[in-house]
C-alpha cells in the first residue's frame, strides 16, 4: 500500500534507529513533531494572493511531511533516475536520503564538510556546495569519486558556498557569503579571504570568473526559463531581503541591468528559490529575525518581540517573473530552500528547518 507521512516518520525513525543516528549522527529525535495534514480539500495552507494562481493548484492535493528530525534542512535536489531526493542537514555535516518509493530517510553522505547547496548537472552527477570546514564546489561521479571543481579565487579561499545552479551550456553558477564561517552552528568559524562576496561561474574548461561583487552575501540563484535572466537573492545590503534580476548578454556571462524584482518587506526571509516553466519564482519564506525595537510585556518581562510573526510569513511565497505576489503556501516551519521533482516534475520539495515537506502542484520544475 502507499505510504503516508505517518508511515514515513516511522520508517524515518527506524532507519535512524538501526544506524545509530540518535546518537553518533546527531539525529535530534526530540525536534520531530506530529504533523497531520490538512483533512479538507482543497489544502488551506495554498493561499491564493492572486486568481491567477488558482490554476497550479490541485484540488485534492494537500502539503505532506515527508521527512522530519534534522536540525537545519537545506540543498534539495531531486534524481529522476532513482527516484530520490538528496538534501543538507548542515549543522550535522550531513546529507540526507529521501526514497520516494519506499518514504524511507537515510544518510547519504556524513560528513559532508557541511553541505549546504546541491544540485544535478546535466550528466545526472551531484553538485555540492561544500559550506565550511573544506569551503570547496564538489562533484560526485557516477563511481562515487569526489571531484573538487573550485575552491579558491585568485589564490585565495572561497568563503562558503552557498547555493548552486546549473545553466544549459554546463556552466555552473554559485553564490559565496559568509554564513559557513561566520560561527560554530554551520561549520567552523574562519576569517574571510576574499574581499567580497561575489556569485561565481564555473566555465566547461573549469575557468573560475566572478560575474557578480556588490551584492552583500548573495544566497539563492536560478535562471528564467530561457536562461536570459538570473535572479539572485541578497541577504544584506538593502533594508530588506531582495531578489534582483540581472539580463544575461548573448556570451552567456556578461550581466546587466541589475533590477530589484521582489523587496521582502512584510519582515520575510528570502533564502532559496526555485523557477517553473511559466517562470514564476517559489521562494522559501519565513521571519527574518529582526525585532521591535521597544519591548512588550509578556508574563511579566519585556521582551524584544519579533516584527513579523513567523506563523504568518513561514512557508512558500510564490511570485509571477514581474515579482506580483501569487501565492503563499503555509508551513509550520520557516522553508530555507525548495526544489521540483517526482516523475512528472510537478512534486514541490521544501526543506524547512526540521523537516521535509511535499505538495503535488500544477507546474513543473523548469530545469
Amino acid at each position: 500500500m502507499p505510504h503516508t507521512p505517518r508511515n514515513a516518520r516511522r520508517q524515518f525513525l527506524k532507519t535512524a534507529a538501526g544506524a545509530g543516528l540518535a546518537t553518533a549522527g546527531g539525529l535530534a529525535v526530540a525536534q520531530s513533531f506530529d504533523f497531520k495534514p490538512n483533512q479538507r480539500y482543497p489544502d488551506p495552507a495554498v493561499q491564493i494572493l492572486d486568481p491567477g494562481f488558482a490554476k497550479y493548484r490541485i484540488y485534492s492535493s494537500t502539503v505532506e511531511q515527508v521527512a522530519t528530525g534534522m536540525r537545519w534542512c537545506e540543498g534539495p535536489v531531486y534524481f529522476p533516475d532513482g527516484g530520490y531526493l538528496l538534501f543538507s542537514d548542515i549543522p550535522n555535516n550531513r546529507i540526507m536520503k529521501y526514497d520516494e518509493k519506499t518514504g524511507a530517510v537515510s544518510v547519504f553522505r556524513q560528513p559532508s564538510n557541511y553541505a549546504n547547496g546541491n544540485t544535478r548537472d546535466r550528466q545526472g552527477r551531484l553538485v555540492t556546495c561544500e559550506h565550511s570546514s573544506t569551503r570547496r564546489i564538489t562533484r560526485t561521479e557516477k563511481n562515487g569519486k569526489v571531484t573538487v571543481l573550485a575552491d579558491s579565487f585568485e589564490g585565495k579561499r572561497l568563503n562558503a558556498p552557498n547555493d548552486i545552479v546549473v545553466k544549459s551550456d554546463d556552466t555552473l553558477w554559485f553564490t559565496d557569503p559568509l554564513f559557513g564561517i561566520n560561527g560554530e552552528w554551520e561549520g567552523f568559524r574562519a576569517k574571510p579571504e576574499q574581499a567580497s562576496t561575489n556569485v561565481f561561474r564555473i566555465g566547461p574548461d573549469g575557468q573560475l570568473t566572478a560575474v557578480i561583487t556588490d551584492l552583500v552575501n548573495p544566497n539563492g540563484l536560478a535562471f528564467s526559463p530561457d536562461e536570459k535572466k538570473l535572479y539572485v537573492v541578497e541577504w544584506k545590503g538593502t533594508p530588506n531581503r531582495s531578489v534582483w534580476s540581472f539580463d544575461v548578454g548573448a556570451d552567456g556571462v556578461s550581466l546587466s541591468n541589475k533590477t530589484k524584482l521582489i523587496d521582502a518587506a512584510d519582515q520575510g526571509a528570502l533564502d532559496g528559490f526555485r523557477v517553473d516553466r511559466d517562470g514564476n519564482l517559489w521562494c522559501g519564506w519565513g521571519s527574518n529575525g529582526a525585532l521591535n525595537s521597544e519591548p512588550t510585556d509578556v508574563n511579566g518581562r519585556k521582551v524584544h518581540q519579533l516584527k513579523g510573526k513567523p506563523e504568518d510569513l513561514d512557508g512558500v511565497r510564490v511570485f509571477s517573473p514581474q515579482g506580483k505576489p501569487l501565492a503563499h503556501i503555509s508551513l509550520p516551519e520557516r522553508c530555507a530552500n525548495l526544489t521540483f521533482g517526482g516523475p512528472k516534475n510537478n512534486r514541490l520539495y521544501m526543506t524547512s528547518s526540521h523537516s521535509v515537506y511535499a505538495l503535488y502542484v500544477e507546474a513543473h520544475g523548469a530545469t
